[in-house]
């Protein structure tokens, strides 16, 4: 949908047909809601952007001509490198391959390949379309002008490309939640909150600090007039004292999964989960065109 909407033509596979059948019902059914909500990108309009998207089962149609390859594929070693083998004998060599792996790192999915040099993971945050960060990592064997080709392409889906400079098992955002969600799981082991409060601390504290800034900005205007040196000194003993009290990372299974499911359950029952998903999407929707107006507003002033 994002390359659509920018202009491009999009073949989209699968081995299984129904999943390419279920994808373009969904798309129609999002471009609908995106048009009605006013949230449409680009200047096509939803039919044009619809048309330009086409499904196959057939890998060797989908590949050939194409100049972006992205494989989405679930986050199993052996077979993103088994997909990936298959693209690589049909891709153009001076296409660019990526993997949304979100935390296998990119010398493991392409060692094999004989188009490694084009290789780059390209991790999208979910939903894409309300959640723009991609998190770009080129393979060690990449040429040098994969990493600008792709972070340009980015930018001109309209998405929000971060360079991840080195390997590194979870790429970023998801060693910054898996840190968040580790911690969360100590708290209700130790009983310290009920899920449901925990879930309020972030949707009413840290997440609409974090809607707009990140941490290191929020710390930074919380400081004094000389910024993160202030901020060093003023909380860095606190911090470093609450941080040594932390423990290390355990399965996430047993007792206290079953405690969070049960108490998930009573205030969110399972029958209910696509009403609360669409709730969901509607909350993003409607954050994506405040900060998009805030956006508009910033580029006019500057």
């Amino acid at each position: 949908m994002l390359f659509a909407a920018a202009g491009y033509n999009v073949r989209i596979y699968d081995i299984e047909p129904k999943q390419i059948t279920d994808a373009l019902s969904n798309i129609r059914s999002q471009l609908e809601h995106l048009e009605e909500i006013g949230l449409m990108r680009g200047q096509l309009t939803k039919e044009q952007q619809f048309q330009a998207i086409e499904g196959t089962n057939d890998l060797k149609y989908c590949i050939e001509g194409a100049i972006y390859i992205q494989e989405n594929v679930p986050e199993i070693l052996e077979l993103k490198r088994s997909v990936h083998q298959k693209i690589d004998a049909i891709m153009d060599p001076t296409a660019i391959l990526t993997s949304s792996a979100s935390t296998i790192v990119p010398s493991d999915l392409c060692s094999h390949l004989k188009n490694r040099n084009r290789f780059i993971v390209a991790h999208p945050t979910n939903p894409p379309f309300y959640a723009p960060l991609v998190e770009l990592g080129p393979s060690p064997w990449a040429d040098p002008d994969l990493l600008p080709q792709t972070t340009a392409l980015m930018k001109k889906i309209g998405q929000s490309p971060v360079t991840v400079k080195k390997e590194i098992l979870g790429y970023v955002l998801n060693r910054i939640q898996y840190a968040l969600l580790r911690e969360c799981f100590s708290l209700i082991r130790e009983d310290v909150v009920s899920v449901q409060d925990l879930d309020k601390v972030m949707s009413d504290g840290l997440g609409r600090r974090y809607a707009f800034i990140g941490p290191f900005e929020t710390a930074y205007l919380n400081a004094g007039p000389n910024g993160m040196l202030d901020w060093g000194r003023k909380y860095g003993a606190d911090i470093l004292r609450v941080c040594q009290s932390f423990g290390g990372p355990e399965p996430f299974e047993g007792p206290t999964v079953d405690k969070m499911q049960s108490e998930m359950v009573k205030y969110l029952p399972l029958d209910k989960l696509d009403e609360r998903r669409k709730w969901r999407d509607a909350r993003l929707s409607a954050l994506a065109k405040l900060k998009a107006s805030f956006d508009s507003g910033e580029d006019k002033d500057n």
